[in-house]
């Protein structure tokens, strides 16, 4: 049975005057699956995350939150949380103090009590009792992530969750959000990074002036993009040259000076040059795009979309 959803965005339009940030956006969200949303600046992410969030109501179209039909601003159901634009907080408190204050607000004691769980989890144990205004960028957007975490959300909305983190804070946000996921709880992310798209999402959809250009799964996106470049590195450059200049459908780029040789063309072409080169007695020690499957088709459809 498929899962219910967390979020169904149908013919979303948004403007501010003239200018108009969503265009027909839609949007679903099942519950358990990490959604990315990317596009270029201006694309109409922060826009709609602020809707996810019910912190505006869109100018037409429909949007159901939870099973929720959400019709008019700071109207969500409970069960959701997050930021926009990073966490808001009071600098001159402590992290712990911090999420005390949103507890209190909340009036909800069992919140209070979770406070030491999240900071934990988040890895933010150590400096619990440090003023926030001391804190660097990835100790405020992970500051950000407990206060989200406090609300026990099943639909979590985050903004460029990663922004200034180690890869020690990267992989313990990465965790937390992939065990949130497995307990059920959608979690829709904006993310100018596609390897943080690649390593923790599922499904993407791409913005690209405040409309749709794809959404669905990573493979299928993947798949938008038949030729890319690819770096090959092999025991014998001279030779792994000539085998390549002799496949047909195979064109080589620039980088041979390094002993790096750099080839485009279908995967079938690849598939074969491969099989000639080790025909041919050459090692191939590494074969690797020079830009990730899902950067190039993201490239290539927000460029489409901005020439429209």
């Amino acid at each position: 049975m498929d899962a219910p959803l967390a979020v169904r965005a149908r013919g979303i339009d948004q403007s501010f005057g003239e200018v108009v940030a969503l265009d027909g956006v839609e949007l679903t969200v099942p519950a358990g699956q990490i959604h990315g949303l990317v596009g270029p600046n201006g694309a109409g992410k922060t826009t709609l995350l602020g809707l996810l969030l019910g912190l505006a109501v869109a100018d037409s179209g429909s949007l159901e939150i939870l099973g929720t039909p959400v019709g008019r601003a700071l109207a969500v159901p409970e069960g959701v949380a997050g930021f926009v634009d990073g966490p808001g907080l009071y600098p001159s408190l402590t992290a712990r103090q911090n999420l005390a204050a949103l507890a209190a607000l909340r009036g909800d004691k069992a919140m209070a009590r979770s406070i030491d769980d999240v900071l934990d989890q988040v890895g933010l144990t150590d400096v619990a009792n440090d003023r926030t205004r001391g804190f660097s960028l990835g100790m405020r957007q992970r500051l950000g992530l407990a206060a989200a975490l406090l609300a026990k959300p099943r639909l979590l909305i985050l903004d460029e969750p990663s922004n200034g983190l180690d890869p020690s804070g990267k992989k313990q946000v990465y965790g937390v959000l992939q065990r949130l996921a497995a307990d059920g709880t959608a979690v829709v992310l904006s993310s100018h990074r596609m390897d943080d798209v690649e390593a923790l999402c599922s499904e993407v959809t791409i913005l690209a002036t405040g409309r749709v250009a794809f959404s669905g799964p990573l493979g299928k996106l993947a798949g938008e993009i038949r030729e890319l470049d690819y770096r090959i590195v092999t025991s014998d450059p001279a030779a792994a040259r000539k085998v390549a200049g002799d496949t047909d459908g195979l064109r080589i780029g620039g980088g041979q000076d390094s002993g790096v040789l750099v080839v485009s063309g279908p995967v079938p072409v690849l598939d074969e040059l491969v099989k000639r080169l080790v025909q041919a007695d050459i090692a191939v020690r590494e074969l690797s795009p020079l830009v990730s499957p899902l950067e190039a088709a993201f490239l290539a459809l927000t460029e489409v979309e901005t020439d429209r």
